[in-house]
């Protein structure tokens, strides 16, 4: 049995918010020595060795993993799951924590996440997918709107169009698969049927045949106040969500979270690792808009906080299909998340700018300062990326831990921050 081990050497691979926050974790467990991330960044610097290194140079990973005798390596990205780093891994007789390439197609291919569920009747939006753009036109002049399409592959959550006509939908249809916006992600194309409720996240722990859910989490997408703006990677979030109920959940366990392990295993691509679950609670019950094999971001940054357990032993666990073994606890409490980014994002945004005010998250209780997009410099740790830091800090209830995020917002500065002034304010309606 591997679990037993201590003086682990630990390599997580990513740059962003998630990866902080799972070096955080990682770093609590007393199983943990050493931890390396590649390529990492300023925040994760703190607490971690970053090695310059990129999340899709597989070799030089493996290479790296070798060399320092890596006891587990924990691949946080989608790009490197789907591009089959793990099996490069374990190729080499590394341990390493995350899906194979054959199952992070849950996440790699929209089409086949679609096709997936239909064969298993798992409850989501009705769909249709084509590789061909005159099809795909034809259909939609009989369709309902508004419609959804959705670019089959990776296209960093940016890959999906809300159309409310048809002039809309065929623009949008020459976009993805003619002017290729999002490049080969746009080769196929999944149109969908619009599905209207809360969106809600649940991550899960898998092991091949168990899985494990964590707390519930809800995401802010847009850019600005009021969900107005363009779409982001995520500008804040909260955890727990007050919409996921016990009939939710109850539902849940019947026909989607188990289902969707089962059906993996069935179709001869065990999944180990983690499965997110978009969920949305429609009026018809929950479906799922959408499977990530990895951590989101920033829902890791809200869920991790409140995890008891060592996340070691709990990853471990997958790696050796003994999950059944772990009880997964969460505190009874709640995290609020608010991303301060470089105003202009998602387009276009300065980067390189001093930040000031870190050292004050020091050794405070329920305050975490995850960093996304930092670099450390001679002058000190400058911003660099669109998503600069995540804020993230817990309290009894949710009112709690939202007043005391916003509050901590008020530590950091620098030149171009920006953020959502509204971060979990839905849990005011609940």
């Amino acid at each position: 049995m591997h679990g037993g081990k201590v003086n682990m050497k630990v390599l997580i691979v990513g740059s962003g918010g998630r990866e902080h926050a799972i070096a955080t974790s990682v770093a609590k467990s007393p199983k943990v020595d050493k931890i390396y991330c590649a390529p990492g960044n300023a925040g994760i610097g703190l607490i971690a060795e970053c090695v310059p290194i990129g999340a899709m140079e597989f070799d030089k990973i493996v290479a790296f993993a070798k060399e320092k005798e890596i006891d587990l390596t924990i691949v946080g990205m989608d790009d490197p799951l789907v591009g089959g780093l793990v099996d490069e891994l374990n190729n080499a007789g590394l341990r390493a924590f995350g899906p194979k390439k054959n199952a992070a197609i849950l996440e790699g291919s929209k089409a086949f996440s679609k096709d997936l569920m239909k064969k298993y009747n798992i409850p989501t939006a009705a769909y249709e997918t084509f590789d061909d753009a005159d099809a795909a036109i034809a259909y939609l002049e009989k369709a309902d709107f508004p419609i959804v399409l959705k670019a089959d592959g990776l296209a960093l959550g940016k890959g999906v169009l809300i159309c409310n006509t048809l002039e809309e939908a065929k623009d949008g249809v020459k976009s993805i698969m003619l002017d290729k916006q999002f490049g080969s992600a746009g080769n196929r194309l999944v149109v969908e049927e619009f599905m209207t409720g809360r969106e809600v996240s649940v991550l899960s722990y898998v092991d091949g045949k168990t899985i494990k859910t964590m707390t519930s989490a809800q995401d802010h997408k847009r850019a600005k106040d009021g969900d107005q703006g363009l779409n982001t990677g995520g500008m804040g979030t909260f955890s727990p969500s007050p919409f996921y109920t016990e009939e939710v959940d109850e539902f849940c366990k019947k026909y989607i979270y188990q289902a969707t392990v089962d059906a993996m295993a069935a179709e001869g691509r065990e999944f180990k690792g983690i499965i997110f679950f978009g969920l949305m609670l429609t009026e018809k019950g929950p479906r799922v808009l959408e499977y990530n094999a990895r951590f989101g971001d920033p829902e890791a940054q809200v869920v991790l906080p409140r995890m008891k357990n060592d996340i070691i032993e709990v990853m471990e666990a997958c790696i050796d299909g003994t999950l059944d073994t772990v009880d997964l606890q969460f505190e009874d409490n709640a995290a609020v998340c608010v991303v301060l980014a470089s105003d202009g994002y998602p387009v276009s945004y300065e980067k390189g700018l001093l930040i000031k005010g870190l050292e004050k998250f020091d050794g405070k209780d329920g305050y975490y300062c995850f960093h996304a997009g930092t670099k450390q410099t001679e002058e000190g740790i400058v911003t660099n990326g669109g998503r600069v830091l995540g804020i993230t800090a817990k309290g009894k209830d949710l009112k709690e831990a939202r007043a005391n995020a916003y509050e901590a917002t008020k530590w950091v500065e620098f030149a171009n921050k920006y953020m959502r002034n509204d971060i979990g304010k839905a849990i005011d309606e609940a």
